[in-house]
């Protein structure tokens, strides 16, 4: 299966700020295009301040639209996404945020998980 991993600006140069070599947060294979979850980036600044939850999801949402464009897809296009938290009491607040700015009203498969790090998406689209 071919695979085709696609640079998305400013995204790509802001995680080569932290990290050495390119970096491709959007990968087409199969029909399919992989999104990789990415930080709630400042768009001025590039940098991840810590911000509340609900703005944290909606920056990450918009991200995600951007990498699903460039790579010729779209919101509506999306199977699975998945949201990351810090802490259980904010899944609710998450799902809703996750789920209101799909078209559909949300993916056909999504989930929150929880770990120690920053609220991240990620998800799962049909080209």
């Amino acid at each position: 299966m071919e695979r085709e991993a696609i640079r998305v600006e400013p995204f790509s140069t802001y995680l080569e700020r932290r990290r050495k070599g390119p970096i491709f947060p959007v990968v087409a294979a199969g029909g399919f295009v992989f999104v990789s979850g990415l930080p709630p980036f400042d768009p001025a600044t590039g940098e991840a301040p810590r911000r509340p939850f609900r703005e944290q999801t909606q920056i990450v949402l918009e991200q995600m639209k951007r990498c699903l464009e460039a790579a010729g897809s779209s919101l509506e296009r999306v199977s699975n996404a998945t949201s990351t938290a810090r802490r259980p009491r904010v899944s609710t607040s998450s799902m809703k945020s996750l789920h209101a700015t799909f078209p559909r009203g949300r993916p056909r498969a999504s989930s929150c998980a929880f770990f120690r790090g920053r609220s991240t998406s990620r998800s799962t689209a049909s080209r």
